[in-house]
């Protein structure tokens, strides 16, 4: 398939080189402006021509918008003029499903529209997709798309977009944040953050393997409230809201009502 690229970003730029590495070929890419840094690196990597918004979709048969969220549905527009009958249209927002396409299915009742989120963090536009999950809407081309780029699809309804999407940022985001937690508490105690990695990673590896439930241990998940109360009492005042806050989650986490344990997080 001959792509155009719109938004050359991170994540557009990782999807445009994973189809590329699949056999597929980008054509053209269009940034925010047509001299932007973004477009002309993309541009340079892919070898492909740089173009406006309006033009940009001429010739390929995949388009793939990776612009912010709130600028998919006017981007779709924008394209519209310039879209080859039976192009498939897609994006790679997480949070959103179909209905920023639905001015440009009105205009365009000619083309396919659909979305691919890869669920996988993209620090860099070379972070490898295949082994990742991948959220699909659309035609079934997108499921193939998933699969050839190494991808295990699965379908999400627009109107559970939005709490796929926050269980993603929790499972990425949030923890990268609790592990900054982790840093800054290791070293007010002289302790490496290094010495941690262990203790993160079978905690995860255990979730995984047999549920958060069964995985949980340490002090709320036996009950010790004298333990959790020490805690509070020594982390600085700054940190105390977001460990009760994981605390609390823990205590849900087992299934009980301990009272003296919510008095102490209170």
């Amino acid at each position: 398939m001959d792509i155009a690229l719109v938004g050359p970003g991170r994540a557009g730029t990782a999807v445009a080189r994973a189809l590329v590495d699949a056999g597929h070929r980008v054509i053209s890419v269009a940034g925010r402006t047509p001299d932007a840094e973004s477009a002309q690196i993309a541009a340079d990597r892919f070898d492909a021509r740089i173009e406006p918004v309006q033009s940009v979709g001429r010739g390929a048969a995949l388009v793939l918008i990776a612009t912010p969220d709130d600028a998919i549905g006017a981007t779709a527009s924008a394209v519209a003029q310039s879209l080859e009958p039976d192009a498939l249209v897609m994006h790679v927002a997480g949070a959103l499903g179909l209905a920023p396409f639905l001015p440009l299915v009105e205009t365009r009742p000619d083309v396919q529209v659909g979305a691919l989120h890869p669920l996988q963090t993209l620090p860099t536009p070379d972070t490898p997709l295949a082994g990742a999950w991948a959220a699909v809407a659309g035609p079934p081309l997108v499921t193939e798309l998933a699969r050839e780029l190494g991808m295990h699809p699965f379908a999400v309804a627009d109107d559970h977009r939005a709490m796929y999407h926050a269980a993603a940022v929790i499972a990425s985001n949030h923890v990268v944040a609790l592990l900054g937690q982790v840093e800054r508490l290791a070293d007010a105690a002289g302790v490496p953050f290094a010495a941690f990695e262990p203790l993160t990673r079978s905690a995860v590896e255990h979730s995984f393997d047999v549920g958060p439930a069964a995985a949980l241990t340490g002090p709320v998940a036996r009950g010790d409230v004298a333990t959790v109360r020490g805690h509070l009492d020594a982390i600085p005042d700054d940190e105390r809201r977001s460990y009760r806050a994981l605390a609390d989650a823990a205590h849900r986490l087992t299934g009980r009502n301990d009272t003296s344990l919510r008095e102490a997080l209170a």
